[in-house]
C-alpha cells in the first residue's frame, strides 16, 4: 500500500486527503517510482478546484511532478533500471497518471535519470514543469535571442524564476514584473536585470526608459486579463506576447492600434505541445540539462511541506507569497 493524495470532490485545499492505495506493478512502457519529493504547481490547484483544462474523474489522484528511485520496470523499458534516481517530465494528463504519493506509476518515456551530483530530491521535483515551460515559451514560441528585452509578469513564481535564468542563459535581458516592491531584492538576486512593481510604478514608461524607447520584443505572460493590454503598450514593433496562463481569470483585451501599428503577435503556449512531442521534449530536456551542467539553471525552492500537510501546501501556494517552488517531501525507507 502507498500513502497517496486523493480527493472525491472538487473544492479548496480541504478536499485533499492522504489515504492508502494499492499501486499495481508497472505495465508495458511504465515504471514504478518510490518518491522522495513532489513538485507543486498551480495546475494541481486548478485541477483540484475543477477549473483546469481537464476535469478530474472522481475520486481522483493528483500531481504532475515527482522525483525518486525506480522500484520496478515494465516490459519494453530499456533506458531505466531498478535503483535509478529519476524525475518525471509532465507529458500526460493527471487523469492517466497522478504522481503525488509515496509509490507511483509513470510512463517510462517521460522519466529522466536526473544528475544526482547537480540536484537533490527537492530540486529534481522542482525542475521540469517550470523549466520546460520557460524553454517552450521563450525559445520555441518567442525565439528569444541575445540582446532581447523580455517582460516577465508574476516573476517570483517557479516559472518566472526559471524564465529569468533561461533568458540570462540566452543572453537576453529579463525584466521582472511584480505587483509591489516587496520581492524586488530577491528577484534581482535571482538574476533579473530590472524589477518593476506594477502597482507602484508606470510599467510602460519604465520599459520604454529601459529600452531607449524601443519597447520589449518579448513578454511571457501567465496572468492575462486587462494587464495584457499594458504589455502590448510596452512591446516593441514586431513584438510577441506569449500567453501561458490565466491567473487573472478574465478575457484578454488588447489595444487595437498597438496591435496594428506595432504588428504584434499574441501566441498561446501550453507545456504539453512541447512535452508530448518526442523530438521537442528531447530538445527541451537536453537544453535544461545543459543549463544545469553549466550552473546557469538552478531550481529555487521557497518552502517544503511533509506529505501529510499536502492541504497546507496547497493553501500556501495559492496565497501567492512564495518566491520559487513549493515542494512536498516524502520520507525515504
Amino acid at each position: 500500500m502507498s500513502r497517496t493524495v486523493r480527493f472525491d470532490r472538487t473544492g479548496g485545499p480541504e478536499v485533499l486527503r492522504v489515504e492508502d492505495v494499492e499501486i499495481p506493478a508497472p505495465a508495458e512502457g511504465e515504471v514504478r517510482i518510490r518518491t522522495r519529493a513532489l513538485g507543486l504547481n498551480r495546475a494541481e490547484a486548478m485541477f483540484r478546484s475543477g477549473t483546469y483544462v481537464i476535469d478530474p474523474v472522481l475520486p481522483s489522484g493528483i500531481g504532475y511532478e515527482a522525483s525518486g528511485t525506480v522500484e520496478a520496470v515494465g516490459g519494453g523499458v530499456g533506458h531505466l533500471a531498478v535503483g535509478d534516481a529519476v524525475s518525471v517530465v509532465p507529458a500526460f494528463p493527471m487523469t492517466e497518471y497522478a504522481l503525488h504519493g509515496e509509490l507511483v506509476l509513470a510512463p517510462a518515456d517521460a522519466v529522466v535519470k536526473h544528475p544526482a551530483d547537480l540536484l537533490d530530491w527537492q530540486q529534481a521535483a522542482a525542475l521540469w514543469m517550470p523549466y520546460i515551460t520557460a524553454y517552450g515559451g521563450l525559445v520555441e514560441a518567442a525565439g528569444l535571442r541575445a540582446g532581447d528585452t523580455v517582460l516577465l509578469p508574476a516573476a517570483s513564481s517557479s516559472v518566472g524564476l526559471a524564465a529569468i535564468q533561461t533568458a540570462r542563459m540566452l543572453g537576453a535581458q529579463p525584466v521582472a514584473l511584480t505587483r509591489t516592491g516587496a520581492k524586488r531584492d530577491r528577484l534581482l538576486a535571482a538574476g533579473a536585470a530590472e524589477v518593476i512593481a506594477t502597482a507602484e510604478e508606470d510599467m510602460v514608461a519604465r520599459v520604454h526608459a529601459l529600452t531607449g524607447g524601443a519597447g520589449a520584443r518579448v513578454a511571457f505572460d501567465p496572468v492575462g486579463g486587462p494587464a495584457t493590454a499594458r504589455l502590448a503598450e510596452a512591446a516593441a514593433a514586431g513584438g510577441i506576447i506569449v500567453a501561458y496562463g490565466a491567473m487573472d481569470g478574465s478575457s484578454i483585451t488588447l489595444p487595437v492600434m498597438d496591435v496594428l501599428g506595432k504588428r504584434l503577435t499574441l501566441r498561446g503556449f501550453e507545456l504539453f505541445e512541447t512535452t508530448r512531442d518526442v523530438a521537442r521534449r528531447k530538445a527541451a530536456v537536453d537544453f535544461v540539462l545543459d543549463g544545469l551542467s553549466r550552473r546557469l539553471l538552478q531550481p529555487v525552492i521557497d518552502r517544503t511541506f511533509p506529505l501529510q500537510e499536502i492541504a497546507e501546501a496547497h493553501r500556501y501556494l495559492e496565497a501567492g507569497t512564495q518566491v520559487g517552488k513549493v515542494v512536498v517531501t516524502v520520507p525515504g525507507r
